[in-house]
């Protein structure tokens, strides 16, 4: 499944080409759990309506528009957004399978938006796990999920003052869990925490309780940055998703533990990185540099 940066970078993509256009029309393709939607406010809210933002919350992408609806997608592990323009040039995100690259509609199309100047956007998901729902605007943050998820750790408003008052609120788990639990924030998956726990030098099986504040502050500054250089580098997951103009992204060069056991610790030469599991997940470390485990 992408992580925030991922979809963030669909949404940065999605913005530049579809804000403005008319929506002619939109209809599933044999797949009424991928576009679970009333007709009659498909045809209301939806056609003859204007993208007007394309916007992110957590891992899910939101698509505003002038009627005041808004098309929530959520990817899930095989979704696609592929769009193609009159002109033939084609711009897809998600799982590289084929139909980044095929002719469109194929057999794993699900939802097709055709806009007004014949341009389309098409919503592709092998597994059929993934959504296309229309809700009006004011009802997105009533949604059973959005109900549930924390705040996001890009947002200049959330503070290590938020965070630490967030995360202390499970003292008793490992920190590992805690910051992969999305109602304590939003958007960190096994890659980020892997990532981040060996920036600020905290073992993933440490207990929340045993933490000082100023480390858990050092935690959510490793969070931003490592977040904010996938997003710049256009994901991480190289190997099975691409951006919106269909690049690998290139984060996973830059990693410094995650998918590296056995290399080297960028820290220590002489150290290698370990593969253990944490949360359930399989997880990097540098026994070396991550020290900070007290035994409970």
């Amino acid at each position: 499944m992408p992580e925030l940066p991922e979809v963030e970078t669909v949404c940065r993509g999605l913005r530049r080409l579809i804000v403005g256009k008319v929506i002619k029309s939109a209809k599933d393709i044999e797949s009424p759990k991928s576009f679970p939607n009333v007709p009659s406010e498909v045809d209301n809210f939806l056609v003859g309506s204007s993208i007007i933002a394309v916007r992110r919350r957590a891992k899910v992408i939101l698509i505003d528009l002038l009627s005041q609806y808004t098309l929530v997608i959520h990817l899930k592990m095989t979704g696609q957004l592929v769009f193609i323009d009159d002109k033939s040039d084609r711009f897809g995100a998600g799982h590289p399978s084929d139909s980044l690259v095929g002719k469109l509609p194929d057999r794993s199309t699900r939802v097709v938006v055709e806009f007004s100047d014949e341009s389309h956007l098409y919503f592709n998901d092998q597994r059929r796990f993934g959504w296309v729902k229309l809700l009006p605007t004011s009802e997105v943050p009533n949604m059973k999920f959005m109900q549930k998820v924390g705040p996001e750790p890009l947002e200049d408003s959330f503070t290590a003052k938020d965070f630490i008052q967030r995360i202390r609120r499970r003292n008793g788990t490992t920190i590992k869990a805690a910051i992969l639990d999305q109602t304590v924030l939003a958007g960190v998956g096994n890659i980020y925490a892997d990532e981040s726990l060996w920036g600020a030098k905290i073992h993933p099986s440490t207990r929340v309780r045993d933490i000082p504040d100023a480390q858990l502050e050092k935690l959510l500054n490793e969070i931003k940055d490592v977040m904010n250089l996938s997003i710049k580098k256009g994901g991480s997951t190289n190997r099975n998703y691409v951006d919106a103009e269909g690049k690998k992204g290139s984060y996973m060069d830059f990693a410094r533990v995650f998918h590296r056991e056995g290399l080297p610790c960028p820290e220590h030469p002489d150290v290698l990185i370990e593969k253990i599991r944490v949360a359930g997940r399989g997880t990097h470390v540098c026994l070396v540099c991550q020290t900070h485990l007290v035994e409970t």
